[in-house]
């Protein structure tokens, strides 16, 4: 199974799209305090970054 950029980049932004998701449920249901805030911030980058990573397939 041979795996080119756009498969690589499909991967990545699946990963991404699912940690992303992930750590914000845990700053939302896990952590009531400051720190649930800095969970849900990092997860809206990750889905940023899986936003990017998706729309360079096919470009690269």
């Amino acid at each position: 199974m041979g795996m080119n950029k756009n498969t690589i980049l499909g991967w990545a932004t699946l990963i991404m799209i699912v940690m992303g998701l992930l750590l914000i449920a845990l700053g939302a249901f896990r952590y009531d305090d400051v720190a649930g805030w800095g969970f849900a911030a990092v997860g809206v980058g990750f889905l940023a970054n899986a936003w990017v990573f998706s729309s360079l397939k096919g470009r690269l």
